[in-house]
């Protein structure tokens, strides 16, 4: 991945960036954190029979970047500092953020740095938050990022040209072998999420099982996807294996 000080057109200047940086601080209303929600579903267990607990969390937009970003971003020798934990064990929010800057200036500041870092730079939002931008991000799933738009990010000791590299996240599931075998998936398959409420309920397919050997049992869906089915207030929620059909040949 190619990378500069410059922006889209080319032509950020040091002045320009300072002025970017000192704009986000002063009009900080971005979001902040990474999981901005998150609600347990624990079936009730009969004596001798396992149950997963499942965890449903709404992943606010975030960046990941690579060792020559974070140096870039926030100095020579800069590595990511650690602030929260996240539910994936190894998996953190770090101190640090930046600043999204996309097309005719539009910008998104104090977007969370998620370590720990990657061989290449991501940045996953929203769909409300591509539109606030003015980029065309497609749905992809984190690391398919070939093709996709890019943007500037500032941080405060420089800036970074972003060729590729932003996405809307698709929706999916962190989950061991042990849950696998439990919901009768494996590796590459989809499932279903029901999420109950007085108000409103929404089913959500298409959820890619990622399995891991050291992964916890968690849904991942984004901010839109979380005030459409008022997760705060659900009253369920439900994990099931989604039938394959043809209509999965494009992921």
């Amino acid at each position: 991945m190619n990378a500069s000080a410059s922006n889209l057109n080319g032509n950020i200047d040091p002045g320009r960036i300072e002025a970017l940086v000192r704009m986000a601080i002063a009009n900080a209303l971005g979001q902040t954190g990474h999981i901005t929600h998150s609600s347990t579903s624990n079936p009730p267990e009969s004596a001798g029979v396992y149950t997963p607990k499942l965890v449903v969390s709404i992943s606010a937009r975030h960046i990941h970047l690579t060792d020559e970003h974070v140096e870039k971003l926030f100095g020579k020798g800069k590595k990511l500092t650690p602030e929260k934990g996240l539910y994936q064990d190894g998996f953190f929010a770090a101190a640090e953020t930046v600043m999204i800057v996309g097309p005719r200036r539009r910008m998104i500041p104090n977007v969370r740095v998620l370590g720990p870092t990657r061989k290449a730079s991501q940045v996953e939002l929203a769909f409300t938050d591509t539109i606030s931008l003015g980029i065309d991000a497609p749905v992809r799933h984190s690391g398919d990022i070939k093709g996709t738009p890019g943007c500037v990010l500032v941080g405060p000791a420089g800036a970074v040209e972003l060729h590729e590299g932003v996405i809307r996240a698709a929706r999916h599931v962190h989950i061991n072998p042990r849950d696998c075998s439990y919901y009768g998936v494996k590796n590459g398959d989809f499932m279903a999420l029901k999420v109950k409420s007085d108000q409103c309920s929404v089913t959500f397919d298409d959820l890619l099982v990622r399995e891991d050997s050291n992964a916890k049992l968690e849904v991942h869906i984004d901010t839109d996807e979380g005030n459409a089915c008022d997760l705060d207030h659900a009253t369920s929620i439900e994990l099931k294996r989604q039938e394959p059909c043809k209509c999965h040949d494009h992921h």
